[in-house]
């Protein structure tokens, strides 16, 4: 009931929608209640005694009833999905703006495949429970309060008879909705799992084909089908007994009224009275079916808002998960940035009770470029995640120009750096659209000046349409080399006083590597660099070298030094784990 509740609190923001909503469902409901009244006053009075003058007029009166009803139906439909779909539009937008707010730790947990299921068919699914269980409900609780109001005042003993079956129809939907949960969550997370098993497979599509793992991957497949198909049958098969029961029930309540009804018409004193007898019978019996519809229909929707229920406790899982700290809390770095970046005997663990770093100090001067050596696995990316505090370190300080990048707004602090990992990644837009992610207000003349730098010109120039050909997800359109140029002038668009490079050149070839390495010295002139890489070209001028081993600083200094010191980073270049 919880989470119901809490995506009805979403229809607050909108209460002139829910109230004219809701007065076009009452009003609809009200004329409901004409054509059994008609019924009863053409059988009882007008056939019986020939008024073929008044036949017309209720016919007309019917016919008006009718068309205000579904006047008002069409109105409510059109406010319901106005309503609806701002409501929807909430729920997303509140739940993409949680999910960039949710710290790295959480992802790291996550499958891409089911996040996407959450923010995609869950949201729909709770879209259900705000269309039908919501709307729909009302409408039908109306309508069985007026007619069942109605069947009482024309007749309370057959209106009596025909409550008989509602403390089975009642028990039913209870029972069926304490056990309905649960089937319907394992449903969610089998749709889930396939899902992500899908969203694995098409990202790694090649690697599919390079180790011709299709006829594995696609039993792999069908096995999480099959459990997704085994949970569905299963909801349907208690579904199979629950509703063919209750519409036992209701239809047992439709012989009770026609066999009692029957005996107390035929038990009139005159025929006088049976005419009228007759007359309110037929009411009755129309009214009864206007009163057992929404009955079924609310059957209906107990299957559906079961279903959304289920789903909404997936959404407001992410929307309940504890987010990383406002990034536009602390204060703003001092400015202009110098690029003194110092590490003080940080430790940091990723939670699984193994040090990734075991107290690291190092330090980089204003404009110089330090380079972070040492086995995969040593720590190096972990230093470049914890100065732009996409984690936070356990234990130490990290500082900028003095100042505790704890205490900093994360806004202000990214701000001042520039990132190039290994695998660049490119939105699926134009080479235009990627460079304006680093500054938005920054010209075409500006964008081809930093194209230049990153030796990128010639290529985008080539491409069909120039800056404003689509690269494809992810870049698929372009090559390693290619991608990374755009990155490297992304950065260089940017202009930040502190850069980040993740193994920059680590998977492209000699040629390119020049072309890139020739862009990253532009770029990292007068900045403060931390660079990562695994070939002795990218490092041997660095002003200062770290090695890393086991999260510890085990050697530092210039390239020279280290070679004479024959340690790690002399040992790593002879066995040309870096060349």
């Amino acid at each position: 009931m919880r989470t119901i509740l809490r995506v009805l609190s979403y229809l607050k923001r909108y209460p002139g929608l829910a109230g004219a909503q809701l007065a076009c469902a009452v009003l609809m409901t009200l004329l409901v209640i004409v054509f059994p009244t008609v019924t009863k006053l053409i059988t009882g009075e007008v056939i019986p005694q020939r008024q073929f003058d008044r036949l017309v007029p209720l016919a007309l009166l019917a016919v008006g009833a009718f068309f205000l009803t579904n006047l008002f139906n069409a109105l409510r439909i059109i406010l319901n999905n106005t309503f609806e779909q701002k409501v929807i539009f909430d729920i997303r937008s509140d739940l993409y703006h949680k999910i960039q707010r949710l710290p790295m730790r959480w992802f790291d947990n996550k499958r891409t495949g089911d996040v996407m299921t959450r923010v995609t068919e869950d949201v729909t699914a709770m879209e259900r429970v705000l269309i039908d269980g919501i709307e729909q409900g009302v409408v039908a609780v109306l309508q069985v309060l007026v007619v069942g109001t109605f069947l009482f005042l024309e007749d309370a003993r057959l209106a009596a008879i025909a409550m008989i079956p509602m403390p089975f129809l009642f028990f039913g939907a209870w029972a069926y909705t304490r056990t309905a949960p649960e089937r319907h969550r394992r449903v969610r997370k089998e749709t889930s799992s396939m899902n992500s098993l899908l969203h694995d497979n098409i990202d790694g599509i090649q690697q599919i084909k390079a180790f011709t793992r299709e006829e594995a991957e696609h039993a792999a497949f069908n096995e999480s089908s099959n459990r997704l198909r085994e949970a569905t049958l299963h909801l349907m098969k208690v579904w199979a007994a629950y509703n063919p029961s209750m519409e036992f029930l209701r239809n047992v309540g439709y012989v009770l009224v026609i066999g009692f009804g029957g005996w107390w018409v035929m038990q009139s004193p005159t025929e006088a009275d049976l005419e009228k007898q007759i007359g309110v019978f037929a009411a009755f019996l129309v009214s009864l079916g206007l009163f057992y519809e929404p009955i079924t229909r609310l059957n209906g929707l107990n299957q559906i808002v079961q279903a959304g229920r289920a789903a909404a406790e997936r959404v407001f899982e992410i929307v309940d998960a504890e987010e990383e700290p406002d990034v536009d809390e602390g204060i703003d770095l001092k400015t202009p940035v110098e690029g003194r970046v110092e590490f003080s005997d940080v430790k940091f663990s990723y939670g699984d009770d193994i040090a990734t770093l075991k107290g690291v100090s190092l330090r980089a001067e204003p404009g110089q470029m330090v380079a972070l050596v040492g086995h995969t696995g040593a720590g190096k990316s972990t230093i470049i995640n914890l100065l732009t505090r996409f984690y936070e370190a356990d234990e130490g300080i990290i500082s900028i120009d003095g100042q505790n990048v704890a205490e900093a707004k994360k806004s202000s602090l990214r701000e001042t750096m520039g990132y190039v990992t290994q695998e660049s990644f490119l939105f699926n837009c134009s080479v235009r659209e990627n460079l304006l992610v680093a500054r938005e207000e920054a010209t075409e003349e500006e964008m081809w000046e930093v194209l230049r730098a990153a030796n990128a010109e010639k290529f985008v120039k080539a491409l069909p349409e120039g800056l404003d050909t689509n690269v494809g997800e992810r870049g698929v359109k372009l090559s390693v080399g290619e991608k990374q140029r755009i990155a490297i002038a992304r950065v260089i668009l940017k202009n930040p006083p502190i850069l980040l490079l993740d193994e920059a050149t680590a998977s492209v070839d000699t040629e390119t590597e020049k072309l890139i390495q020739e862009a990253l010295e532009k770029l990292m002139t007068n900045r403060t660099s931390f660079v990562i890489a695994h070939r002795l070209s990218t490092v041997r001028n660095a002003d200062r070298i770290y090695v890393l081993d086991a999260g510890r600083v085990v050697e530092e200094g210039g390239h020279e030094k280290l070679i004479e010191e024959d340690g790690i980073y002399a040992m790593l270049c002879r066995q040309s784990l870096m060349t």
